[in-house]
This record gives structure tokens, sequence and C-alpha cells, in this order.
């Protein structure tokens, strides 16, 4: 006899799974049944088609398969070519939705990209390094990243460049300036769940910490920025942006001691750009009070 509890006797047989009396362990009154009571059967099938796909979570699906089945008769494209577009549709546009949101959970102030950074601006800063960087192996290597340079010379850019650089690859992303950080440590603190935030802030695959050196920090804020990067040693990178130079960095956390070994665990794999020079932001705004001046002095010329 026939096994007609078994799905594959019943689509080698050529019948649909309830035409053939399936039933096995309750799937089906459990998840189909449901969907067709709400639609029912004189639905049309694009109705219960649009009903399927939006349960499958597949917009790119739903919101393409007509237009390219129309395009895909007129060229002559069989229904595998056809399946297979569909399916690269999909796929694009589900890894643009986990880009966009890895980039929302970064909490980036703004997106900016290591295209619109002006390189020949800061002659200091190594640009292969900042592209080889932008492919992300070190993060997969656990090494960390310091931009060390006057205020103005760009390095919350290309921190933000190599972090979008990062979501873009896949990796989870944390952005925080130190300050804001350590009051969040505190914060966390005294309400009794710094336990969760550090396990937050060590789960990240690349944490930028920016503007480090900005505010001096008390006693216990320095202590607890400390123990971020102990956890995260060797387990996860860091990028660290920062207006002081190593040798300065004690007056921050106000102990050699804390200083030394903060530097022992951050430098020890690392990659450190030299961004040195003329404020980036004061050259931008000296050019655009330029430009008005040289347009009032063209209006101003007397014309022939």
């Amino acid at each position: 006899m026939p096994d007609r509890a078994s799905p594959t006797a019943a689509l080698r047989d050529g019948l649909s799974l309830p035409a053939a009396g399936y039933r096995g362990d309750n799937i089906s009154q459990g998840l189909s049944r449901p969907s067709y009571r709400r639609l029912g059967v004189s639905d049309t099938p694009q109705l219960l088609l649009a009903h399927h796909l939006k349960a499958l979570r597949l917009p790119s699906f739903l919101r393409e398969y007509d237009k390219l089945a129309q395009q895909c008769a007129a060229e002559g494209v069989d229904h595998p070519r056809y399946l297979l577009r569909l399916a690269e549709l999909e796929l694009i546009d589900r890894e643009q939705r986990m880009v966009e949101r890895r980039i929302k959970e970064a909490r980036f102030p703004t997106v900016k990209s290591l295209d619109s950074f002006e390189f020949a601006a800061i002659p200091s800063l190594n640009k292969t390094l900042v592209l080889e960087l932008a492919r992300c192996e070190y993060v997969a290597r656990r090494e960390n990243v310091i931009a060390v340079g006057n205020s103005g010379t760009g390095k919350t850019h290309i921190a933000l460049g190599l972090g979008l650089a990062a979501c873009q690859k896949g990796l989870s992303v944390g952005f925080v300036t130190a300050a804001a950080l350590v009051h969040e440590l505190i914060e966390a603190r005294d309400e009794k769940r710094l336990l969760r935030l550090q396990r937050q802030l060590a789960g990240y695959k690349l944490l930028i910490i920016d503007e480090l050196g900005y505010v001096p920090l008390s006693t216990t804020g320095a202590e607890l920025l400390f123990e971020v990067f102990s956890q995260r040693y060797e387990r996860g990178s860091t990028i660290v942006t920062s207006n002081l130079p190593f040798d300065e960095w004690t007056g921050v956390f106000g102990s050699e001691r804390l200083t030394g070994a903060l530097l022992d665990r951050l430098t020890h794999h690392v990659h450190i750009l030299e961004m040195n020079g003329d404020s980036y932001r004061l050259k931008q705004s000296k050019r655009r009070q330029r430009k008005p001046q040289a347009a009032e002095l063209t209006d101003n010329q007397p014309q022939a």
C-alpha cells in the first residue's frame, strides 16, 4: 500500500499535500489552514502569492516578480533563470537592509565614507594604510587602530569611514565619544547594570572610541574606561581617535600605572595613523568664505 502519510510519496504521485491527505505532526493544521481560512478558496492566485511572500518576508520578490516575469518572457528566459534573477534581487535588497540596520545600531553621529575624505589635505596620513584597513582584515585579526593628530584634521571622518566599511562587510560596530562612554559607564554602575553594558561593549566586532583626551577623566571614569579596553584586548578591534600624543595620555587618565597598562594592551597589535597638519575644518571654512567674496567682486566689476 502507498504511504499516504508521507509528503515525499504525495509529491512523487504528483499531488499537492492537501490533496494527498497529508497531516504530518499537525504542521499543516497549525500553519497552512489558518492562512487559507483568512484568504478563502475564491481568492485569486495573486492574492495568495502576495500573502505567502509577505509571510516568508520576501518583499523584493513580491515587488518585482510580475515586472520581471514580463521582462523574462519578452527575452525568452526560462523558469530557472527567472527564479535566479528574483532570488538575486532579494539577496541584494536583504543585504542592503542589513547594512542599514548595522549602521543604525552603530549610532554614528553622521554617515561618512572614505571616498569623501580629501587625503591630499593631510599629507602626513598614510592613504595606502587607510585603504588597506577599509578591507577590514584587521578586524578579523583583532587588531586596533589609533588616529592621532591635532584638532580638525579629519580623525573622526576616518574613523566613521572605517566604521561604515565594517558595517558593509557584515560586522557589528559601535561608535561613542570617550566622554559619553565614561558617562554611560558611571551611570550604568550606579543603576547596577554595568555588567550588561560591559558585555555589550565587549561584543562589538569593532568599537570606535572618539575624542579621547579632549576631556580629563575622573579616577572612577578612567578605571571604568580601562576596563573596557582590557575586556576587548585580543577579543575585538578598537579604533581610538585622540588629539594628544601618547606621552600626554597620563594627564587624561591621571595615573602613570593605568596609562602604561592601557597603552600596553592598546598598542600590542595596532595600526597608527599620524594625522598632524593644518585644521581641515578651518581650511574648508576659509574656502567657503572666499567663494561669496569672489562672487561679490565679480558682480561689482564694471561691464564693458
